[in-house]
């Protein structure tokens, strides 16, 4: 098999089942060595040991890492790019979310200079989408052969074949078509979509904004393909339904365009549009006080933690073969519980926390609230620390029988051993 099948089936497989990255899932070169280090270091010490291989336990580890890495990544979301302590994050406000919404990404030591300004809507970008001739589900128009055409996307063409066999489908042959697209990581989606006995292939492109030649950013021809011609026509995968458009707004009365609904400001704000203004209306944004900041903050963290729990939980209980980690996660919460009670953080029996606001409050409001709240902090590092260790070898909660102790200290580490005892070392954000 050819080096570019075998990059083509492994791009197909992680468009296909990867997790959603964040940007928080992109790393240093330094960082990932690390990460590399860690698992070889504690993969030198590790007992030999048989791993329960049943679907179960497969599902169990994926879904504990997994969790594991969504709770870092919002706890590294709540902290400034500035500051890792989530007692610093400045947080936008928007006085109308659901057109609007704000982040702020500012500096935090020029957050005196942050600007104020008001937002009106006046079109949301729009992504270009062709729609195709309905065609009965369990005829097919097309002779048997070998067919193809082109799909030209930034300024680069991409050819597509498939085979019309005997007793081939409409609904056969769209469904192979879209996954074909859909599958090549060029920017599209396609979709067969169906009507009554009918079906039509949807094609639409991931970008928004106008990008491409004569106002659209994907064309489809067969005029110059290498295979039999004919499949576009047949199909009316041509046909522009929605041409793709720019947003459209002003900030304090200054008209401005942009390709995509996502954009920022000043370097200052992160903005999302959502919705269209009302004519003479606008949205006004800026920055929330920092003890709304503050105090919305913590939230966020014990909202995010609560639910880490939670899965933990069902997912130990569905799995039913070991309770390490619901133990390990108690012992930590614990650890902190008395300090967190005096703030307002409350450990409750099923160990989750919740969160009196009003003691929040007033331990927020006093004169040094970085001293007042530092338990919060001292857990969130644990958090973090906690959530590190778990994606590092969710396995050591899995099910084991541990067959022999290595001597401690007296080991060689062999890098080609990692992914036995930590698991999924490749993945796509590792």
């Amino acid at each position: 098999m050819s080096a570019f099948t075998l990059s083509n089936i492994y791009s197909n497989v992680l468009t296909s089942y990867a997790p959603k990255s964040t940007r928080y899932d992109s790393h240093k070169r330094d960082e990932l060595k690390s990460v590399y280090k860690s698992i070889v270091k504690q993969n030198e010490d590790a007992p030999l040991f048989l791993m329960d291989e049943s679907g179960e336990s497969q599902k169990f580890a994926v879904n504990l890492k997994e969790d594991a890495r969504e709770l870092k990544n919002t706890i590294s979301s709540l902290s400034s790019d500035y500051s890792s302590s989530v007692l610093d994050k400045k947080i936008a406000s928007s006085s109308n979310e659901d057109l609007v919404e704000a982040k702020y990404i500012g500096p935090d030591d020029t957050i005196d200079d942050a600007p104020s300004f008001d937002i009106s809507v006046e079109a949301l970008a729009t992504n270009q989408v062709n729609i195709g001739t309905f065609l009965p589900d369990n005829e097919m128009g097309l002779e048997p052969d070998n067919y193809s055409f082109d799909i030209h996307v930034s300024d680069t063409d991409y050819e597509f074949q498939f085979t019309v066999e005997e007793g081939d489908t409409n609904k056969e042959i769209s469904a192979r078509i879209a996954r074909l697209i859909s599958h090549a990581n060029i920017g599209l989606t396609a979709s067969v979509i169906a009507d009554e006995g009918t079906s039509a292939l949807r094609i639409e492109s991931v970008n928004t904004g106008i990008r491409g030649e004569n106002g659209l950013n994907f064309l489809v021809s067969d005029d110059n393909t290498s295979r039999r011609r004919g499949a576009v026509q047949y199909f009316g995968i041509d046909d522009v339904v929605l041409e793709p458009g720019n947003a459209a707004f002003t900030i304090n009365g200054n008209s401005h365009t942009a390709l995509s609904n996502n954009f920022t400001v000043d370097k200052s704000f992160e903005l999302s549009l959502k919705g269209v203004s009302e004519e003479g209306t606008s949205v006004h944004i800026g920055l929330k006080t920092d003890l709304d900041a503050l105090t919305e903050n913590i939230n966020n963290l014990a909202g995010a933690y609560n639910d880490f729990i939670r899965k933990a939980a069902e997912y130990t209980q569905n799995y039913g073969r070991s309770g390490k980690f619901m133990y390990e996660m108690s012992n930590l919460a614990g650890s902190y519980a008395n300090a967190l009670d005096a703030v307002g953080l409350v450990l409750q029996s099923d160990g989750t926390l919740s969160v009196d606001n009003n003691l929040l409050t007033a331990s927020a409001s006093e004169d040094d609230p970085k001293i007042s709240l530092s338990a919060i902090q001292k857990f969130t590092n644990a958090l973090t620390r906690k959530s590190n260790e778990i994606s590092l070898n969710p396995m050591k909660y899995a099910d084991q029988v541990v067959v022999a102790y290595k001597n401690p200290g007296k080991n060689f580490p062999n890098p080609y051993m990692t992914s036995m005892y930590s698991g999924m070392l490749f993945s796509s954000y590792c």
